[in-house]
């Protein structure tokens, strides 16, 4: 499948270069240069949006919204637990790993929303868990998980995983939930 995609997108870029040049090789035998600059300019237009219209596409075709899941992860406050780490599972294959720099935790501190995952899956019952590694209550390597079963149908299904500090426990909690 990647294959096939790389193939179609490598064809793609191939008739746009070879449109391009055909497209202004008979205008470089002109002399009025301002033209060609302003025939220039509209060919860079219409090839901007020819490639935003394909990416469109691509995700469309590759993500349809009967079959979508997407999972995005946030952090309030950050006082209790410092994030070094997530891996995500769906049904019990690991589907992503991410590791983060001290800029990235600092965005999700300052109200920042990541996309972890986002992918298809058939209708039916599924169970997400993530794994959070990082650096607990004073310091110490901390590592927990959190999951949530959900039910698939022929709408896409948004998963928010959020971490927050709970002040009573001085402890870091880890939330799951699913929305379709």
């Amino acid at each position: 499948m990647v294959v096939k995609h790389n193939r179609f997108r490598q064809g793609i870029t191939a008739s746009l270069i070879l449109m391009l040049l055909v497209l202004t090789l008979p205008t470089l035998s002109r002399a009025d240069t301002p033209s060609l600059a302003e025939d220039m300019e509209d060919i860079r237009r219409g090839l901007i949006e020819l490639r935003r219209d394909l990416a469109i596409l691509e995700e469309d075709l590759l993500y349809p919204a009967s079959a979508q899941v997407a999972v995005y992860l946030a952090v309030d406050v950050g006082t209790f637990f410092q994030l070094d780490s997530v891996t995500l599972h769906i049904n019990g294959r690991e589907v992503t790993h991410y590791l983060y720099t001290d800029r990235q935790v600092e965005a999700l501190h300052r109200g920042g929303v990541q996309r972890l995952y986002l992918g298809n899956l058939r209708q039916g019952s599924h169970e997400l868990s993530a794994v959070f590694t990082g650096k607990g209550p004073q310091g110490r390597d901390y590592r927990r998980a959190t999951s949530v079963a959900f039910e698939k149908s022929f709408e896409p299904v948004y998963v928010e995983l959020r971490i927050q500090d709970d002040p009573a426990g001085l402890q870091p909690r880890f939330i799951a939930r699913a929305a379709p």
